[in-house]
């Protein structure tokens, strides 16, 4: 990972260019990619008069040699804003940086055709055009194909028995321009600085997270007794075949580590645990341990290595969730009490998010000891990195110093790029993007909370606009401790239509364990399920799970899908399209032949009713452009999900049903 570092420094040069993007605090941090992503660039670049300038995107290796340069076009005309692509093939720091230059073939062509046409100065003219060309065929690297093109536009400028026109077309024509398109003669060129770009693995974007707690997997009631008795990581590992059948590539594991037993919550969160409640796996830490040891009713080490194997036979990745905090029990309480917040009574005060209360908790404060807790927190990720965890999602990094996490991230990324460390920071927007700034790969979003077209229309356009160059959006439809209303309230509709945005609206996306059965009863005054597995075993019936609802058999759908559309694979390259009725969200994914891993377009558009009660209608306004269409308006749309095809134009109806078709996913076909 590319270390903080001023903003680049550069001369205005003979040709501005300014404004180069995207850039992170104009250059202060890396802009994100990941290996093949295609990164626009942009910048202004003008001069001064009228003479024709242009601009070339050139992106720099990790060992600072240029990789490849791409000619940018003018995409705002009368603005001087330019754009290009560059598509990065490799891991590691990388830079990127815009050229100016003046274009004396553009300046000319742009100037004979007006003059000849008038017949002012045509001689003059055509002679000019005649030595520009000659002095292109002698200073640039050209094909014998191209010196010969520019070669037969010479003699016929210079041919005076030809009329003045012809000989304009000869050097006017598409050919010469093609030529000096691809090579071009560049006059006065001006380099802006170069801006780092830090390229990450696929996983970093494109990931499908399956979120369970490994206790509950195997978790059984003695029919005798009562009394409960954990699911181990070997039982855990029975599920993972089941998992990855659904297409899932990534399977997250809620804290496995020792759990405290003073002021331990109860189910649903009460304040008296009984003697059988496990307690939450968020109050870490006990007499046998803390982050670095692993509660005695999952196993062992070795059953943790054995579970991480078994993974990786499925194609899974294991991610681990790491929460820098502690139960009274845990070791850091008692050999590091300085590393906690000690109130005016002498007790320390325990972790509050009026209001929310967590009693079994000790945050830790970073101020005392920052040295000490830093230390202890990258040998703790150490041990998990050792035994194969590859992903980790960090719980509430927003309550911890800014300058923590940019120290250990820098530190993990040096020794372990492969590492890739989701942020869940449910916060405020500048927090959110900042911790994006300073390392983390992927962050949760308010896609929890966004449910109206509106909200879905800005939202989508938010995260894969600007912002994408700081922030990769993880898309959750629930978690362990959000359960929204329009979830709790709409069923297994919801539950549908919420994962189709979620797989398709971003690279990566995760639901949470017991979301193919639609679990929806909420705690009564909670965002949040009743009966919370943070607190109690949950044991699941996944055979009934594909009989009642069929979410199994649509989300192994969406990943198939997601699979075998590089389109939805991408961030940068979304667009919502009109529609007329209000429930109705329809939104694409282009992605041209030039920017995709198999070299061939690949365009995804995606419909979705929003009301989970009711069956709407709509027409909806495609932006052929943005399909990658062009002046073709008709084509052929291909459900992904039915199997059925559709003759489609600009303008087409269509009436989905949440309780039977909420969403079409449509391949775009040329006809």
């Amino acid at each position: 990972m590319t270390t903080p570092s001023p903003t680049p420094a550069a001369p205005i040069g003979r040709i501005p260019v300014l404004d180069v993007g995207p850039s992170v605090e104009n250059g202060r941090w890396p802009t994100k990619a990941v290996v093949g992503e295609a990164i626009p660039v942009r910048a202004t670049v003008f001069r001064e008069g009228h003479d024709a300038v242009a601009a070339t995107a050139v992106l720099v290796r990790p060992d600072g040699t240029d990789h490849s340069r791409a000619q940018m076009r003018d995409i705002s005309p009368g603005l001087d804003r330019y754009g290009a692509w560059l598509v990065p093939d490799a891991e590691g720091d990388w830079g990127f940086r815009v050229e100016g230059w003046s274009d004396p073939y553009g300046t000319w062509r742009h100037d004979a055709v007006l003059k000849v046409h008038a017949d002012v100065d045509t001689e003059v003219m055509l002679t000019e055009g005649a030595l520009l060309l000659q002095r292109a065929a002698a200073e640039l690297t050209l094909t014998d194909a191209q010196s010969q093109v520019l070669t037969d536009a010479v003699t016929a400028l210079q041919d005076a028995g030809r009329p003045a026109l012809a000989r304009l077309a000869a050097g006017t024509a598409p050919e010469v321009q093609e030529v000096l398109t691809e090579v071009p003669l560049r006059d006065y060129v001006s380099t802006s600085a170069t801006y780092p770009l830090v390229v990450h693995r696929e996983r970093a974007l494109y990931g499908s997270w399956y979120e369970m707690f490994p206790r509950s997997e195997g978790a059984h009631q003695d029919e005798t007794t009562g009394e409960w008795h954990s699911g181990t990581l070997r039982t855990a590992a029975e599920r993972l075949p089941g998992i990855a059948a659904m297409g899932f590539n990534v399977v997250y594991l809620t804290p496995v580590h020792p759990i405290g037993t003073t002021n331990r919550k109860g189910r649903n969160n009460t304040l008296v645990a009984e003697p059988a409640d496990p307690g939450s796996p968020y109050g870490i830490g006990a007499a046998d341990g803390g982050h670095d040891a692993i509660h005695a009713d999952l196993g062992t080490f070795d059953d943790f290595d054995h579970f991480v194997a078994r993974a990786r036979e499925l194609g899974l990745e294991v991610a681990l969730d790491i929460a820098l905090q502690a139960s009274p029990d845990h070791p850091w309480a008692s050999e590091h009490p300085e590393w906690f917040t000690t109130r005016a009574d002498g007790s320390i005060a325990y972790a509050e998010n009026p209001p929310k209360k967590y009693q079994d908790i000790y945050p830790l404060n970073f101020d005392n000891d920052p040295e000490g807790i830093y230390t202890a927190v990258r040998a703790m990720l150490q041990v998990w990195i050792d035994h194969g965890v590859t992903l980790f999602r960090v719980d509430n990094p927003h309550t911890k110093p800014l300058t923590f996490w940019e120290q250990i991230l820098a530190d993990v990324a040096r020794a372990h790029p492969e590492v890739i460390f989701l942020s869940e920071a449910f916060t405020r927007p500048a927090m959110m993007r900042t911790l994006g700034m300073l390392g983390f790969h992927q962050s949760y979003t308010y896609f929890t909370w966004r449910h109206s077209k509106t909200e879905l229309a800005e939202y989508f356009t938010e995260v894969s606009g600007d912002l994408a160059a700081v922030m990769r959006p993880a898309f959750w439809p629930t978690t362990h401790d959000i359960l929204t209303p329009y979830m709790q309230q709409g069923g297994p509709a919801a539950f549908a239509i919420r994962a189709v945005l979620a797989a398709t609206g971003s690279p990566t996306w995760g639901i949470y364990s017991g979301y193919e059965l639609a679990e929806n009863v909420a705690r009564p005054g909670a965002e949040e399920q009743i009966d919370n597995e943070k607190y109690e075993y949950k044991p699941r019936d996944w055979e009934g799970a594909t009989r009642t609802h069929g979410l199994t058999d649509l989300l192994t759908q969406l990943n198939r899908i997601r699979r075998e559309h590089p389109a939805l694979q991408r961030l940068r390259n979304l667009t919502v399209h009109p529609t007329t009725d209000d429930a109705t969200f329809c939104f694409s994914k282009h992605l041209p032949a030039a920017h995709s891993p198999t070299g061939q377009a690949d365009t995804v558009i995606v419909v979705v009713n929003l009301d989970p009660f009711t069956s709407r209608d709509s027409l909806i306004h495609l932006d052929t452009a943005a399909l990658g269409l062009g002046e073709q308006g008709e084509f052929t749309a291909h459900d992904e999900l039915t199997g059925e095809s559709y003759a489609w134009g600009p303008v087409p109806f269509v009436r989905l049903d949440p309780h039977g078709r909420c969403a079409h996913i449509l391949e775009v076909r040329h006809r």
